[in-house]
């Protein structure tokens, strides 16, 4: 994996690649990725995918906030495990969204990362307010020597399968559809702090998260079916999360607060990393202490038998 900002030039290996920002390195990219791999391969090349540090929008517009699947690390180690020969990070900053898509594909794809076909997905557009479309970019790699051809998009249910689809599906709460079109649970990660106790009260103590990347997409709120790591320690643990404003404490601000089945140690300050299953309810207000315990305790093995369903579905 190298990182590269748009000043560095270095000597590359040629190459076939594709350029996006990737976020979430959904089954869509990965349809994409691998027909990279393959025309490499077929091609005698190697296979690159480029990417950017942080979304373009952060610096077009400084009041934009997206919402994102996945931090940078997290989109380098899933795209790591596609088995494409390089990642190249470029450093997205005011320089580079001013090149037009012709001086972006002569100084950084063609100059400096040695790029010989260019595969684009099926709806992707690069350069100074992307002006310019696939037809374009097809004519500037003729005159570069680049070879430039469209990916077909990757359908599912008859569904294009997109970051923003992803999105809108974890906002719904739609977790379980969201992780068929990333081919993998949707996760946050954060570190575990004080919280108002009042869980441990009604006998289901749970762990207050506060989520590592403040731009990273939570999903709508409600009570889910999670599995849980606990630092980089092996082996998940079942639990139920509950995403929202605690409506029957009055509460104001939305908190993650996660209950790990069966588990009793001090996990204050440690890092924890949470796996949506499948969303079991909305939030809502109890009329009673008792009656929020009782849906508690429906919760929970409610979430337990998903959970078990899950795991003998995946051993067939």
């Amino acid at each position: 994996m190298s990182h590269n900002s748009i000043e560095t030039r270095q000597s590359q290996a040629p190459c076939v690649a594709t350029i996006g920002f990737f976020d979430g390195v959904h089954r869509g990219h990965k349809f994409l990725i691998k027909s990279v791999i393959d025309s490499a391969a077929e091609h005698g090349l190697q296979s690159a995918v480029i990417t950017f540090d942080r979304h373009p929008r952060l610096v077009l517009h400084k009041e934009f906030q997206p919402r994102l699947l996945t931090t940078a690390d997290e989109k380098l180690r899933l795209l790591a495990a596609t088995g494409v020969n390089r990642c190249e990070m470029l450093h997205f900053d005011e320089q580079m969204a001013a090149l037009p898509a012709y001086d972006f594909m002569k100084t950084v794809l063609r100059e400096r990362l040695n790029v010989r076909r260019l595969i684009t997905g099926y709806d992707n557009r690069f350069g100074h307010n992307r002006a310019e479309g696939f037809d374009d970019y097809v004519r500037y790699g003729l005159e570069l020597g680049m070879e430039v051809e469209r990916a077909e998009a990757f359908v599912l249910n008859g569904v294009n399968v997109s970051s923003s689809v992803v999105r809108s599906f974890l906002s719904a709460g739609e977790t379980d559809m969201a992780a068929m079109c990333l081919g993998y649970h949707y996760k946050i990660s954060g570190t575990v702090v004080g919280g108002y106790r009042e869980g441990r009260k009604l006998g289901f103590p749970t762990a207050n998260i506060d989520v590592d990347d403040k731009l990273k997409l939570v999903p709508e709120a409600g009570v889910y079916a999670v599995r849980v790591r606990i630092g980089d320690e092996p082996g998940l643990l079942d639990g139920m999360m509950n995403i929202g404003t605690r409506p029957t404490f009055d509460g104001t601000s939305t908190t993650l607060e996660v209950n790990i089945f069966g588990f009793s140690g001090d996990i204050y300050g440690r890092r924890i990393t949470v796996e949506f299953h499948r969303r079991l309810r909305e939030e809502r207000k109890f009329g009673s202490i008792r009656k929020l315990i009782e849906q508690l305790e429906t919760d929970r093995e409610e979430a337990e038998r998903s959970l078990r369903e899950e795991k003998e579905i995946d051993a067939e």
